[in-house]
């Protein structure tokens, strides 16, 4: 088996719309895929109707959470998406993605970047806005040569001169509402330092102790130093390790099964859930 447990489609930062995306998994041999969009579940209907025979489809999200002036993700799998308190903290993070885009535009006009907001919004279409899409907006406009290279401090890393701080969850609180959800929790890129600032392994114990059940290991942003180092802590504090393309379509390089998770690290992750069940594929509609 061939399983990506996180990708990402027009509904957040992706460039394919959940139909394309589960068909591209399939043509990309692919025995169960991830829709893991940020902060949101919104793709997840089109996904299904979608979904082509032979391909099983794990529903999820990323979340966005902060410790300690410290950005992370926490890949949450297969929970109630109707779960009322951590819907509220999803819609929060939500709702507060336009405010933040706008003021984030609104810094690059003041050091001189000609981008405007209708760009941006264009770029996002009906996904939740983001930083991706004003780094994309960037290279359009020739500012800098890729989507990556909008994150840096000149623009828009975290801490960034165009850098604006958006509504977050404290990580603890979102392994106890996923786990109040029935869902599973996966701490993605946990030592992806060129994206910025990492939390120490400490956090990671101190995750564990609060419920986490895995780390993401093997991702394009971890060398294999970092998967090595990662697998032994996995090993001392007991969670599973994943592996996964974090598929973004064209906005990033990656393929889709470019890493993947071990079947057995797999059937952990289904015992574990009972707030939603993967959802095998019967042929659905083509896009």
């Amino acid at each position: 088996m061939r399983i990506d447990l996180h990708t990402h489609s027009t509904a957040s930062d992706g460039t394919d719309t959940p139909a394309e995306l589960v068909h591209r998994a399939a043509a990309a041999g692919l025995d169960v895929v991830a829709l893991t969009d940020h902060d949101t579940t919104r793709g997840h209907t089109e996904a299904l109707a979608a979904l082509p025979e032979g391909l099983t489809l794990v529903t999820g999200a990323e979340l966005s959470c902060r410790l300690d002036g410290v950005g992370l993700h926490m890949l949450a799998y297969l929970f109630d998406p109707e779960e009322p308190e951590l819907l509220r903290e999803r819609e929060l993070v939500r709702d507060d993605r336009v405010p933040r885009a706008r003021a984030m535009v609104g810094k690059l006009q003041d050091l001189g970047v000609s981008v405007e907001w209708t760009q941006v919004a264009r770029i996002a279409g009906d996904g939740s806005v983001g930083r991706p899409h004003i780094a994309e907006a960037l290279v359009e406009l020739g500012v800098v040569d890729s989507v990556s290279g909008a994150f840096t401090p000149d623009w828009l890393a975290d801490g960034g001169r165009a850098y604006v701080e958006k509504h977050e969850l404290d990580p603890f609180t979102a392994i106890r509402l996923v786990k109040a959800a029935g869902g599973v929790t996966v701490f993605a890129h946990p030592l992806a330092v060129k994206r910025g600032r990492t939390v120490p392994e400490s956090v990671i114990a101190e995750l564990a102790a609060h419920g986490l059940d895995g780390i993401e290991v093997d991702h394009m942003d971890h060398d294999e130093a970092t998967r090595t180092r990662l697998r032994g802590l996995a090993g001392e504090l007991g969670l599973l390790t994943t592996g996964s393309s974090d598929y973004h379509g064209s906005r990033k390089t990656c393929r889709l099964g470019e890493y993947t998770t071990d079947p057995e690290i797999y059937g952990e992750i289904t015992r574990r859930a009972t707030g939603a069940f993967p959802v095998p594929g019967t042929g659905g509609t083509r896009p």
